[in-house]
């Protein structure tokens, strides 16, 4: 069974999505990403899918996801793009670990900050799939060692 990383947003709609379909196109061996929201929206932002096909990405294929305890406990790492400042966000998840990267919302932005957004959820994204890569690499060395 893949292990999950579980982005998390308040409506489900922009930031946690582009999360998820960016780790998706090229998520490290045994990993797949989902995302939810607080207070999922009934839709995806109208500019989430057109500013992913910009870079080659694909929407993930559900609509935004509400958060279940069920969601969060399959996961063994959650990110949250913000909502931990929000008054939405559940207190159980301030109780947490689990890491948040306090990006704006773009849907209230122009398309230059939409983007803005975007690419910097692609580029943490990408750090996150090299940082598991290589603790996933460490923890073979370590078990094929011997070292405990």
């Amino acid at each position: 069974m893949a292990r999950v990383v579980l982005f998390l947003c308040v409506e489900n709609a922009c930031r946690s999505l582009i999360a998820e379909a960016a780790f998706n196109a090229n998520p490290p061996p045994g990993w797949v990403a989902k995302s939810a929201g607080t207070r999922p929206a009934t839709a995806p932002d109208a500019r989430t899918a057109p500013m992913l096909e910009e870079i080659g990405l694909a929407l993930p294929p559900h609509p935004p996801q509400p958060l279940t305890k069920e969601t969060m406990d399959e996961a063994q790492l959650r990110v949250t793009m913000g909502c931990l400042e929000d008054a939405s966000c559940p207190a159980h998840l301030k109780g947490l670990e689990l890491r948040d990267w306090s990006l704006p919302d773009p849907a209230g932005l122009d398309d230059a900050g939409f983007r803005d957004v975007r690419d910097r959820i692609v580029d943490r994204v990408k750090r996150l799939r090299t940082e598991l890569i290589v603790f996933e690499r460490s923890q073979y060395a370590r078990l094929r060692s011997g070292a405990q």
